[in-house]
Parts: C-alpha cells; sequence; structure tokens
C-alpha cells in the first residue's frame, strides 16, 4: 500500500471506531429503562385492581351478613308477637310456617286461605278464662272451648296442652294442612296461637256439634232423618274426594270418624281433626307411626302398617254404618269383650229379610228399601277386608248422590211422602 495513503486513512479510522464502539453500551440502558417503567405501572394496575376487588368482596358479603342478620330478627320478632298481649292480627302465616317444610315444599303452588296469628290473651278472654261451662268436647290432647270473639263473632277454641312430640306435630300438621286446603265440606281454620307449652286452634263454630254426639248423646240420633243421614254421608264422602283425587299430592285423613264429622246448624258435615294427615295417596305407607281410633282402623293397618286412601275408605263404610244403624263403632258385651259394629253387622246387611229389622229404631221404616240395599251394599264394599276390594271414595261418592234430595245436594227427587215398609 502507498504510504502516503495509508498515512491519510490511519488518522481518520480511530474517530470511527468510538462510534461502533459506544452504540452496544448506550442502546440497552434506554431499552432497560423503558421496561421497568412499564413494569412499575402494570404493578401498580395490578395492585390497585385487587385492592378494588378485595373491598367490593367485602362490600358485598357485608351486604349478605346483614341481610341475614335482618332477615332473622323479623322472623324473631313475628314469633314473639304470639306470647304478647293484645288483639287479633292478620299476621301472615309463613314465619311460623318454615317449621314445616316437609309440607309447605309441597302445597307451596296452592292458594292459602287467611289465618290469623292469635293472641293467647284474647283467647283466654272470649272463653271466659277457658271456663269449663264452655267445653263443647274433648279430644285426645285437650279441649274444644266455645269462645265469643270481638262483633259477636262465636268460634270453637281447641286447647292443646302439654309439649309432646306426638302433639307438636299434630298441631303443625293441622294448621300446615287446614291453611293448604279450601272446600265446603271440610272445617276452616280461622287462627292459632302458641303460648309456652300451650297451642290452640280457632275454627268456625259448628252448631250442632259431632254426628258422634247426634247419633250416640242423648238424643240418640232422633233429629237426623234418613234423608239428613244420607246428607252427611255425601258430604263427608265429597271431603274424602277431594283429599284423595283433587289435592296434590293427595291426602289420607287417617282419622275419619263420627266424632270429626261436624254439622252446623242445617246439618252440612264438614271433616275436621287432620292431626294424622299424612301426604302420599295411593302408596303404602310402613313407616308411620300406628295412629287411629279402634273399630275404624283398617284391617291392613291395624296388622302391617299399610296405609293406603282405602283405609280412608274403611274407615267411611264403619261411619255409614254407624248412621245407618244407630250402633257404636265398638261395643261392649262384657268388662273384657267387645264386638265390632262390621264383626256383628256384616252376616245381616246381605240378607234383604234381615237388614230393615237391624237398622236403627229411629229412621226404621221411613226410607225407601231399594234405597236401604244400596246403602248396605256400598257400606259392606267399603268394609271389606282387602282393600283392593273396596271402591275408590269418587266411585262411592256417585253412588250416594242419586240417594239423597236435590234440595239436600243430590240428585233424588221426592214425589211422595209414602213409607215404603219391609
Amino acid at each position: 500500500m502507498d504510504p502516503s495513503f495509508s498515512s491519510i486513512i490511519s488518522p481518520i479510522a480511530p474517530p470511527i471506531s468510538p462510534v461502533f464502539s459506544a452504540t452496544p453500551t448506550f442502546s440497552p440502558e434506554l431499552q432497560v429503562g423503558s421496561q421497568k417503567h412499564h413494569m412499575d405501572q402494570n404493578r401498580k394496575l395490578l395492585i390497585a385492581l385487587i385492592a378494588a376487588s378485595s373491598a367490593l368482596g367485602a362490600i358485598i358479603f357485608f351486604m349478605i351478613c346483614f341481610w341475614i342478620y335482618h332477615k332473622k330478627r323479623l322472623q324473631k320478632s313475628d314469633l314473639d308477637s304470639s306470647h304478647s298481649s293484645g288483639g287479633v292480627k292478620g299476621i301472615a302465616l309463613g314465619p311460623v310456617m318454615c317449621k314445616f317444610n316437609s309440607l309447605k315444599s309441597t302445597y307451596s303452588s296452592k292458594k292459602t286461605t287467611s289465618v290469623c296469628l292469635m293472641e293467647y290473651k284474647t283467647l283466654e278472654s272470649a272463653t271466659n278464662n277457658f271456663q269449663e261451662s264452655e267445653i263443647l268436647g274433648e279430644g285426645g290432647f285437650g279441649c274444644v272451648y266455645k269462645a265469643k270473639l270481638e262483633d259477636n263473632l262465636y268460634v270453637a277454641v281447641k286447647k292443646l296442652e302439654g309439649g309432646t312430640q306426638d302433639a307438636i306435630k299434630e298441631f303443625e300438621t293441622e294448621v300446615e294442612l287446614l291453611s293448604q286446603i279450601q272446600h265446603p265440606n271440610i272445617i276452616s281454620l280461622l287462627g292459632y296461637c302458641i303460648h309456652g307449652d300451650t297451642r290452640l286452634l280457632v275454627y268456625e263454630l259448628m252448631q250442632n256439634g259431632s254426628l258422634e254426639s247426634q247419633l250416640h248423646g242423648p238424643s240418640r240420633g232422633s233429629a237426623l232423618t234418613w234423608h239428613h243421614r244420607m246428607k252427611i254421608a255425601l258430604d263427608a264422602a265429597r271431603a274424602l274426594e277431594y283429599l284423595h283425587e283433587h289435592c296434590n299430592p293427595p291426602v289420607i285423613h287417617r282419622d275419619l270418624k263420627s266424632s270429626n264429622i261436624l254439622l252446623d246448624s242445617n246439618f252440612n258435615a264438614k271433616l275436621s281433626d287432620f292431626g294424622l294427615a299424612v301426604l302420599g295417596g295411593a302408596q303404602n305407607k310402613n313407616n308411620i307411626k300406628l295412629s287411629g281410633t279402634l273399630g275404624y282402623v283398617a284391617p291392613e293397618y291395624l296388622l302391617d302398617g299399610k296405609l293406603t286412601d282405602k283405609s280412608d275408605v274403611y274407615a267411611f263404610g264403619v261411619v255409614l254404618l254407624e248412621l245407618l244403624l244407630g250402633r257404636r263403632p265398638v261395643e261392649k258385651l262384657a268388662p273384657a269383650q267387645c264386638q265390632s259394629i262390621v264383626t256383628w253387622a256384616m252376616p245381616q246387611l246381605t240378607d234383604r229379610s234381615k237388614l230393615p229389622n237391624i237398622v236403627d229404631p229411629v229412621i226404621k221404616d221411613t226410607m225407601d228399601l231399594k234405597h236401604l240395599y244400596q246403602v248396605a251394599a256400598v257400606a259392606v264394599l267399603c268394609v271389606q277386608p282387602e282393600p283392593s276390594y273396596r271402591p275408590l271414595i269418587t266411585d262411592v261418592l256417585h253412588s250416594l248422590i242419586p240417594l239423597v234430595p236435590v234440595e239436600l245436594g243430590g240428585t233424588f227427587r221426592v214425589t211422595t211422602q209414602r213409607v215404603l215398609a219391609p
């Protein structure tokens, strides 16, 4: 190379080198500084989001806790109000009924009737401090009193004493079912009250008492004509048909008897006392505690614990025999010997020559014999030992309608006053 050319290049080359050498040391510093700046911003944003989310979650949690606390206080105040003094309050049944979830969930779609939570002092005053002279009748867990509320409204008050599990369960079942179902032939529940271990149920007053007191009391059935008896049987059948066929799920009353059929001033009958009622329709209920009244309990339920709607049909058959024969469901023959009306009557019910002679003397020779034979045939079918041989209550209802005069709710037209002798 020419030395002169070399001398020209060498002074210029060194200045170029620092430029290229400085570039790699300067650029990374700019990039790292920029990245750190962005990371600090992202971190601050993330921390802010976490803090905001935590605050929002805490607020929501606090609001939920406050709502639960407020709801429980409202329920407690409604329950406690049943123990305070005052008049009748039209309070919704909900706060107390939350205990009865097993039944309430089933009937949640039904239209509830107007049932009031009533004050103990109001009922105590209305019954003259539960005086013995106001007693209308007695049951398994207490007495029923006649009471007079404001505006001269007369009602019946059932007082359940003691806080046994059975009594509490029956009270709850009664209030729950009667607040959910409504029918002209089922007693109306007007109110209830809880006062310590005492529980009270307030019903419409039925002026003529129970069918049992009419048939087996001092009057010995003298106020009940043949047509009235058929009307009562028809009303009871209509109540059962509603429970079995029109309730969803169906209701088995489980304690149908003459003392639980109440009569108003016109001898219209209404079914009462739903404390032992169960849900389930035609399914066997093998796990249910055996309950009922001797003489009305179906044999398969008594012996094997099998409970179906046909158990109610059996009890209805016994009531029909009471109306027909004027006898109690169980008659005492000796101190240690009893005989059921079914056992006594069955051999004679199917014998047309004997049947007119065993009819209640009060109504003997006052009915069409064809009607007598038909009612006896229905009763015989209802009390068959085998449940599958018993008719549905709907079939029983259709059999009775033609036997009841039109003016009493049936389809029979009375054309003459002629009495057919046997």
